[in-house]
Formats: structure tokens, C-alpha cells, sequence
């Protein structure tokens, strides 16, 4: 089986990408199983320098075919915040602590104003290969208060319209259907058995 190392220690993304990759054939490997130690700084301004940044310091360590993802919440009445810093918003990936500060950022504006979508870079490089780059995007607008139990980071707060309710009250197939990473995933998989020539 071929194998792709995924550039993260969060078991929710790494499902998102065994859900889409492991039926196709590929194997999916995470930091925990091939460089437990590895800690890599985001000082990127942008989802895909991040990603970028990522995929390339594993890769040559490893000299593996990897794949890094940087993504996050851009919401627009607050200028695309907290957008490359969606993780550490209020502090260091402290999910509850970014939804509240979200909220109080976000008192007094109106529902209609209130769009917002998820953003996902997906970079990959490997051996005689030249990184690229696939994006994928989830529209959506943010509630005031959560709703639902599933998922992670702002899904309890993220309302799509299409579904008629929060990430967090879908099943991770539904919400894999529609978000932004599993979008971007599905893009790269079509571009995959090129990279295993």
C-alpha cells in the first residue's frame, strides 16, 4: 500500500483524510508515526505559506511523499480574522476560548452580516517533486450561541445554510461532504496517483 504522511498531530484531521485516502488505496501516517519529536512554528501569513512551511520541513527530514494542511475561520465583519491564527485566537488552541472571544467580537452585528467560511490549503511535496498547492472553502455565517457536540474548534458556533445547522451537528460523513478540508482533499486525491508514478 502507498503510503502518505500526513504533517499533523490532530487525530480529527487525520480522520478527514483517511475517510477520503484509505479507500483509494493510500495509507495515511500522521507525526505521531513517523517523527513524534517534530513541532513545526507557523510563521506564515497565509493558509498556504503555512502549508507550504509544513509539508517541506517533513518531507526533508523524511524524504517522504507528505502532505500539510493549514486552515481556518475567516469571518468577514471582522476583516478575516482570526483566519492563520484560528488555532490560537485567545491563546494556544483553546477551542473554547476562541469561540467566546469570536462571540464577544462579534456582539451587536446582525445576523446577514454575519458570513463567514472555513478556508483549507492543502500543500504537497515529496521526493523529485515540486510542492503544490489545492485549495477548499465552506461558506457559511456564525451563530451567537453553540449548537451540537460533533467536531471540533468553531463547529458548534459555524451554521451552514445548505444543511441547516452547525458543523458540530452533522456526523463526520456529512460534515466531510461539505467542509473545507474534505473538499480539498477530494481535489487532491484526483492529483495523487501522478505523485506515485
Amino acid at each position: 500500500m502507498k503510503q502518505v504522511v500526513i504533517a499533523t498531530k490532530n487525530k480529527g484531521k487525520a480522520k478527514d483524510f483517511e475517510a477520503i485516502f484509505a479507500p483509494l488505496g493510500y495509507e495515511v501516517l500522521t507525526l505521531f508515526d513517523v517523527a513524534p519529536d517534530m513541532d513545526i512554528e507557523e510563521t506564515g501569513t497565509t493558509f498556504e505559506e503555512n502549508a507550504i512551511l509544513k509539508a517541506e520541513a517533513v518531507a526533508n527530514r523524511l524524504n517522504a511523499f507528505v502532505i500539510a494542511d493549514d486552515s481556518g475561520l475567516q469571518i468577514d465583519a471582522l476583516n478575516g480574522e482570526p483566519g492563520v491564527y484560528s488555532a490560537r485566537y485567545a491563546g494556544d488552541h483553546d477551542d473554547e476560548a476562541n469561540i467566546i472571544k469570536v462571540l464577544k467580537n462579534l456582539e451587536g452585528v446582525p445576523e446577514e452580516k454575519r458570513t463567514a467560511r472555513f478556508c483549507c490549503c492543502l500543500a504537497i511535496t515529496g521526493p523529485a517533486h515540486k510542492t503544490e498547492s489545492v485549495f477548499g472553502t465552506c461558506e457559511g455565517t456564525i451563530l451567537t450561541e453553540k449548537h451540537g457536540d460533533n467536531g471540533f474548534g468553531y463547529d458548534p458556533i459555524f451554521y451552514v445554510p445548505s444543511m441547516k445547522r452547525t458543523m458540530a451537528e452533522m456526523t463526520a460523513e456529512e460534515k466531510g461532504s461539505i467542509s473545507h478540508r474534505g473538499n480539498a482533499i477530494r481535489k487532491l486525491a484526483e492529483e495523487l496517483p501522478s505523485w506515485f508514478k
